[in-house]
């Protein structure tokens, strides 16, 4: 995962977005799709960009034995607990439980981060003119892009913030991506399975409208879907404001 909070984005998406408009006007869809896929690398290096949801659950299983030894992480916008031994990154706020834990490049970590209703149309308001009013259809858009069936400007546009939203997954050999729904949340977790290593990227938002984003490195491959779900249905919005140095 990225230093770069999301709104740091927002200026790299904005830039490539003009870049899309020139390439769409003076070209078809296929010198657009080459354009992307050359941005980012490929999709036979980076499979995400050719993978889409292909499973649903709703209210999958919480490990209520599991749930009582995870810590609670209380920020002014939003609480959550969490299994020791990672270290906890919320935007440039560091707390670090495991002792031989150096870098979150290298060791295990968990990234959260919280924005309000509408954040991303706000951001965004052209997304609007495609019926995207919240930040659920927002995230749904851009899980469901896919850089082989680009054909207009909003295709490239979602691909392309699928490409910015995606942290590292290690070499994606396993890729996954689940629709789910859970304790009034809704969303998407990618993740990749390893013999070493596990990763799990989740993007969901709440009744309220709420986006969340929970990363997990899971450097040693302790956690599995379960207790990634279980970790999930402990977030909860507050009514504070997200603090950012």
């Amino acid at each position: 995962m990225k230093k770069h909070t999301i709104e740091k984005y927002v200026t790299i998406a904005v830039v490539l977005l003009l870049a899309i408009l020139f390439i769409a006007k003076a070209s078809g869809p296929s010198i657009l799709r080459l354009y992307v896929e050359s941005g980012m690398g490929g999709v036979e290096k980076q499979p995400i960009f050719s993978t889409i949801p292909q499973e649903e659950l709703n209210d999958p299983a919480v490990n209520a034995i599991y749930l009582t030894g995870l810590t609670l992480y209380h920020y002014p916008d939003l609480e959550i607990l969490l299994p020791k031994k990672f270290g906890v990154v919320k935007q440039t706020q560091k707390k670090i439980y495991y002792k031989k834990w150096k870098s979150k490049d290298k060791g295990a970590m968990i990234y959260i981060s919280c924005k309000k209703p509408d954040f991303f149309t706000n951001l965004f308001p052209r997304v609007k003119k495609q019926g995207i009013n919240n930040n659920y259809a927002f995230i749904k858009s851009t899980m469901y892009a896919q850089a082989k069936e680009i054909k207009n400007t909003n295709d490239a546009f979602f691909t392309i913030m699928k490409s910015i939203f995606t942290p590292d997954m290690g070499k994606q050999d396993n890729l996954k991506i689940i629709k789910f729904t859970l304790a009034g949340k809704k969303g998407f977790l990618t993740y990749n399975l390893g013999l070493l290593d596990n990763y799990f990227d989740c993007n969901f938002t709440d009744k309220e409208g709420n986006f969340f984003k929970v990363y997990f490195k899971d450097k040693g491959a302790n956690l599995d879907l379960e207790k990634v779900f279980t970790v999930i249905s402990t977030v909860k919005k507050l009514g504070g404001e997200e603090i950012v140095h």
